[in-house]
């Protein structure tokens, strides 16, 4: 089992952890599944909060893992409920996350396998690659698709959103979590 911690709930920039460890983010839109990917990798379903209500996680989460890098869960973008004040918090508060961070190594850009691609996961796909951020697409809730159907959503998506193919992933059955890991391993050595 990997030895996994929740460390804090950052609200504002004074609150990131100061280690200096290699840092593997989490992004996507609400309800898109981080937090339950990240219970998945982590081997313990209670480690990240999941909800099925949008837009329940409102801070940068950082989660160490092996005490090797951490794992940053931000909080999900385009819940139109959650308020505009809200939303432009969490907006600030991301923006200067990866303005500040010269620890972060890999970015996993999470979308709906279900859905196409919306203008807003267009919107952060440009925004990383502008800021040379390396970025993984990994289309989550793929077990909700024939196998057919998963070979043309990775195709719509890989299209959309450019670069190379996504990761067809599962926290329900755990699909994809391999090749995570393996990105994880490959980015951490080289950090």
């Amino acid at each position: 089992m990997i030895h996994s911690e929740f460390v804090v709930s950052a609200f504002s920039e004074r609150d990131f952890p100061r280690e200096g460890i290699p840092e593997v983010v989490i992004a996507g839109r609400s309800n898109v599944g981080k937090s339950s990917l990240i219970n998945q990798l982590a081997g313990n379903r209670s480690l990240a909060r999941t909800s099925s209500t949008p837009g329940k996680t409102q801070s940068i989460n950082f989660y160490r893992f092996e005490q090797a890098f951490f794992l940053v869960d931000l909080p999900g973008f385009g819940y139109a409920k959650a308020g505009r004040a809200v939303s432009r918090m969490w907006k600030q508060l991301i923006e200067q996350y990866f303005r500040d961070r010269s620890t972060i190594s890999l970015v996993f850009q999470l979308v709906d396998a279900r859905l196409r691609p919306t203008a807003l996961d267009l919107e952060l796909a440009e925004w990383l690659d502008y800021r040379n951020i390396p970025r993984v697409v990994v289309a989550t809730k793929s077990d909700k698709l024939s196998g057919n159907d998963r070979v043309v959503q990775s195709r719509v998506i890989s299209n959309t959103l450019g670069g190379e193919p996504a990761i067809m992933s599962s926290a329900v059955t755990g699909a994809g979590c391999m090749e995570i890991w393996r990105r994880v391993t490959e980015t951490i050595r080289k950090s």
